[in-house]
């Protein structure tokens, strides 16, 4: 066998590799026997069909056969001599082997690029600021009430405003036909709430119970129906009553209510607590990203092409969910990602350049995720979840589990040494650079 490595572009490299005519021989003359032996033909028994009559018959898949078998047992063994170890599954090349000629493969794939790492200390980056608004706790208690809320009719002989809650029948109206699930009895509507499409809200203000009305108002666009996208609609409403709402005084009886047994005050604080954390969790993550990101810009690394691509359609098959559980439309989402394309491919760059890093730095400084990390893990999970630790060490008994908390653990552990070397200023949200993806 002869094998030599190629430089190609970038990463990539191609290894070419020549097997002689007597090992390709040899390999037919396996792979037809074992045919022979198993092969069923009218008039033969078992085992004892001619060789020549298997030849015939089986040529062509035999082909297949012995490539596979010269390819699988040679490409190994290729890689050993060249010292060489690629970092995806390779494409391979060749064409059809035969009996009387030496056979060649091409394979072709990426190489872990050379890293290192020359500055990781002093790494200056910006932290969010932890700062609880009080609106967001003023919103959450308010949330509480309206958890709660009743309502109670208007009696009083005027029409209808914003923020009160129209009782309503109504019709809708395409092309002077019916809406399809474009009408409602006894809907409760609350004025100024958005529910509907631009201009109904607006178009029952004004109205006395008992009044009908027709609204000509158009579809938006975009629209979850693409079908009625833009297109002019006529409602036909009645108001039959109005409402208002009637929310409850926070106190501790209210609070009871919702399956609670603490004050006020001592409610106040949990929830202050548990913002606290969320926000905590967030601008960690925010800062771990930005000081990675810096950590890239000091020590550039060459990005294998397969692995960005994979990294890439990753990332917006993340994306697609999620903005999918959103209700983003599919045309909406195509025309996100072409607008944004090279803003993926950067981010899944820096991705993979931070991978290497830390896998380098892990190395340099015997931060490698150890047994002992491991079990630790499992204990801290256990004390947040109340889950038996039998029951998490099964979880991560599945391979790919257990690779991503490994590579977790070691990721936290060289991100935390470059927080305690780095020049972290804590600033104010606002001061905070919007970040992409």
């Amino acid at each position: 066998m002869k094998a030599q490595i190629q430089v190609t572009e970038g990463l990539q490299r191609k290894l070419n590799v020549e097997i002689p005519k007597e090992t390709v021989q040899s390999t037919f003359q396996k792979v037809y026997q074992q045919i022979q032996r198993n092969v069923e033909i009218k008039g033969f028994r078992k085992g004892k069909v001619p060789l020549a009559t298997v030849k015939t018959m089986y040529k062509g898949r035999v082909e297949g056969d012995v490539a596979q078998e010269l390819i699988s047992s040679h490409y190994p063994t290729a890689l050993k001599d060249q010292k060489i170890d690629p970092i995806n599954y390779p494409e391979f090349e060749f064409e059809d082997p035969s009996e009387t000629k030496d056979f060649s493969f091409s394979a072709i794939f990426d190489v872990r690029p050379e890293v290192k790492v020359k500055k990781w200390e002093g790494l200056e980056v910006d932290k969010e600021r932890l700062a609880i608004d009080s609106k967001k706790v003023d919103q959450i208690l308010e949330n509480v009430r309206a958890s709660k809320v009743t309502y109670v009719d208007i009696l009083d002989n005027r029409a209808a405003a914003m923020g009160d809650t129209a009782v309503i029948d109504f019709d809708g109206f395409v092309d002077g036909k019916p809406l399809e699930n474009g009408a409602g009895r006894d809907q409760n509507l609350e004025l100024g709430s958005n529910q509907f499409i631009e201009g109904y809200e607006e178009g029952i203000v004004g109205m006395k119970i008992g009044e009908n009305r027709a609204l000509n108002l158009r579809f938006p666009k975009p629209y979850h129906s693409a079908a009625l996208e833009d297109k002019p609609v006529e409602f036909k409403v009645t108001l039959k009553g109005l409402k208002r709402k009637e929310l409850p005084e926070l106190n501790d009886e209210l609070l009871k209510s919702i399956g609670t047994n603490q004050t006020v005050e001592e409610f106040k604080k949990t929830v202050v607590a548990d913002l606290e954390q969320t926000d905590k969790k967030r601008i960690d993550d925010s800062f771990k990203n930005r000081l990675l990101k810096k950590l890239v810009e000091a020590n550039p690394v060459d990005v294998p092409a397969s692995l960005l691509k994979d990294q890439k359609a990753a990332l917006i098959e993340d994306f697609k969910k999620r903005m999918g559980e959103q209700g983003m439309q599919p045309t909406e989402f195509e025309d996100y990602v072409q607008k944004w394309d090279a803003d993926f491919a950067k981010t899944a760059a820096e991705m993979i350049q931070s991978s290497f890093l830390i896998d380098k730095l892990a190395q340099e400084h015997d931060l490698i995720c150890k047994r002992e990390d491991i079990d630790a893990k499992f204990e801290e999970y256990a004390k947040q979840t109340n889950i038996e630790v039998a029951r998490i060490k099964d979880w991560y008994a599945k391979p790919e589990q257990m690779s991503r908390l490994t590579y977790m653990i070691t990721e936290d552990k060289v991100v935390k040494m470059l927080t305690d070397k780095a020049k972290v200023k804590e600033v104010d949200a606002k001061e905070i650079k919007d970040e992409q993806n």
